[in-house]
């Protein structure tokens, strides 16, 4: 070795170790002495998820919650790189006399309203508390993820464009291409999806509300992912003019028909088979895509990371899907040639009651 090589990978392993040896940041005290955080500024979350916790979510993984984590969404998907859009700032709050004047946010008012008492106590952006309230609350539902929660999102300047939250009766063509458009890739699609775990339908069917996706709306688990593949049948009610609604095999349950499709869409059944049958996977995914999806139309670098003020969620008791009583594997309509892994059944499953509705509604 020459003399000129050996003196370049002194400097290389110097620097290298140099690097290494930078001290992360300390950690700081927050003024009630109770919580620690990497950064000081993230301190003002902890008095305003304590109110989300008790006055907004009565600290459970219920119907405020359930509308707080499909509100994420509907703020934040108003985001396109054709149409423009802020994506996660909150317009849906801020604008809310438009915003909520479009079709796909029938049934948001409720929970926005809500929110905007709690915000109206605190000094918070609207796009920073409805991402913030969802990461919260969805540490209330066991099987959870750890969502990262990064703040400071300016206050929204303009409503969002129309037609940018797709329906649940879109055609599956539609409502890949909106993701497409917003960043996002058919499995992250699926991924996202997992929301629908802890989620019922207030609106999709006339006359019901509290109807669960499946039979565990408490917990995120993927139970949702197989009992959304179960064979169903048309729903015998007034429907929706698009049609679609599907009547799960199991008594109380619902479907939605885009949840019905994308399961068996060729481009995501296998995704969708894959997360039926592999909890750990379904929950990472989801959170690295809700994460993305937070950011929608934010500069991260301006934002300041406070993700260690977002608590864990308790452990799920049971960690593997399994078969409600009277199915078994033949009840399963598989579109993904994949093998589809043997699964334990629960003969004490024979239905589902509807989530209660939140104390305010």
């Amino acid at each position: 070795m020459s003399f000129k090589s050996l003196l370049t990978l002194i400097l290389t392993l110097t620097a290298s170790n140099l690097v290494g040896a930078v001290p992360a940041s300390r950690p700081v005290k927050c003024p009630d002495g109770q919580h620690t955080v990497q950064n000081q500024a993230c301190c003002v979350l902890f008095p305003i998820m304590e109110d989300i916790q008790d006055n907004l979510f009565d600290n459970e993984c219920g119907e405020d919650f359930h509308e707080s984590l499909r509100l994420t969404f509907h703020d934040a998907i108003g985001f396109s790189r054709k149409a423009g859009g802020g994506g996660a700032d909150g317009s849906i709050i801020t604008f809310s006399d438009t915003e909520l004047g479009f079709h796909a946010n029938n049934g948001v008012e409720d929970i926005v309203n809500a929110q905007k008492d709690v915000i109206s106590r605190h000094n918070i952006s609207a796009g920073d508390f409805i991402q913030f309230a969802g990461a919260v609350g969805l540490t209330n539902c066991p099987g959870a993820p750890r969502i990262p929660f990064f703040m400071g999102r300016p206050n929204a300047k303009a409503a969002s464009p129309p037609d940018l939250v797709p329906e649940p009766f879109d055609p599956i063509d539609k409502i890949l291409a909106r993701f497409n458009d917003a960043g996002f890739s058919p499995r992250e699609v699926v991924a996202l999806l997992a929301s629908h775990s802890t989620a019922a339908s207030d609106n999709i069917e006339p006359n019901l509300r509290g109807v669960p996706f499946d039979t565990t709306p408490s917990e995120f688990d993927s139970q949702f992912f197989l009992e959304t593949l179960f064979k169903g049948t048309a729903f015998p009610g007034e429907g929706n003019p698009a049609g679609g609604e599907v009547k799960s095999p199991i008594a109380g349950e619902i479907r939605i028909a885009s949840d019905q499709g994308l399961a068996r869409d060729p481009r995501t059944a296998c995704d969708w088979q894959e997360f039926a049958t592999n909890q750990p996977k379904m929950s990472s995914e989801f959170g690295t895509a809700m994460l993305k999806m937070s950011l929608l139309g934010q500069d991260k670098r301006k934002l300041i990371d406070c993700s260690d003020v977002i608590p864990q969620a308790k452990a799920l008791k049971v960690k593997q899907a399994h078969f409600p009583a009277n199915l078994t594997r033949k009840d399963l309509e598989l579109t993904c040639k994949k093998p589809f892994p043997t699964l334990p059944a629960d003969p004490t499953v024979t239905s589902v009651a509807p989530v209660p509705p939140a104390e305010d509604s």
